[in-house]
């Protein structure tokens, strides 16, 4: 094994209002992180960005540092250029820390790609997101434990997620989230059930009655797996465990598109990089 110094990366994006048009107002990077023009598939004011890891993927002792402020009444939607890999050990940890600040009447839709943890991966991440008063946050979490397609399977290593919503000093939603390797939290009914892909889906800001729930239920239709839909404080939670990263991101999909309307008041703009129609 190797202690070698992992990548020490670090993006810091500041989103900004003139005119009705949101635009990335400054950009700071650090590899292997950075991030590709901005893009407006659906008018000026949504900005889409695009983040590249341009080493591939996260290895033992990488550290990644992400910091985004988005300022009143901004609206980003920022996705990543490809599935995320979460490589095998090379005895140390890999950590990304992602810091988020949301101000008044600004609405972040944050939807990385899936991400894949290699058996044998150690991995730690955390998201803390402060909202101001009357802004929103939307986002998703998918990750695929094991090279399904190789038959691996995560029977080894250490998987945790940390993500932390606040508003005004209050807390909205904090959801932990730890995996250990082993075949029990692989086969266990308390654990991934033998299904190698979960995903998590939450809409936080605004109060979300029992109506919109029924309807999100509604709109999964896939038999790859198991879904469930709860009321948040203040939001929509949205969980899947199965065998489909297809039917997965198709509902989540679905659900954003409808969250999108009914509170937005704006349709789904697909961002093409998914490569969904």
């Amino acid at each position: 094994m190797t202690n070698a110094p992992g990548w020490q990366g670090s993006l810091k994006l500041i989103y900004a209002s003139r005119e009705q048009t949101t635009h990335v107002a400054h950009t700071q990077a650090q590899a292997p992180l950075k991030v590709q023009r901005s893009l407006y598939p659906e008018g000026q004011s949504v900005c889409h960005s695009i983040i590249l890891h341009t080493a591939g993927g996260i290895v033992g002792g990488d550290r990644l540092d992400l910091d985004i402020q988005l300022q009143p009444q901004t609206n980003a939607l920022i996705t990543t250029a490809s599935a995320g890999k979460i490589y095998r050990t090379n005895g140390q940890e890999a950590r990304q820390r992602t810091r988020v600040e949301v101000s008044a009447g600004a609405c972040l839709e944050w939807f990385p790609q899936e991400t894949i943890v290699f058996d044998q991966a150690l991995y730690r991440q955390a998201m803390h997101v402060e909202l101001a008063a009357g802004a929103t946050w939307l986002g998703w979490e998918i990750t695929r434990f094991g090279r399904s397609a190789r038959g691996e399977q995560f029977l080894q290593g250490d998987w945790r997620s940390h993500t932390e919503i606040w508003q005004e000093g209050c807390p909205l939603w904090i959801d932990r989230q730890w995996l250990p390797g082993s075949e029990a939290s692989f086969y266990g009914a308390h654990g991934l059930a033998g299904c190698p892909i979960v995903g998590s889906f939450a809409f936080v800001g605004q109060a979300v009655d029992t109506a919109v729930v029924e309807k999100a239920r509604l709109l999964w239709t896939g038999e790859a797996g198991e879904i469930g839909v709860t009321r948040l404080q203040s939001g929509l939670l949205c969980r899947y465990r199965g065998h489909s990263t297809a039917a997965v991101r198709r509902w989540f999909i679905e659900v954003w598109q409808l969250i999108r309307l009914l509170f937005l008041g704006r349709s789904g703009c697909v961002p093409r990089v998914w490569g969904v129609s």
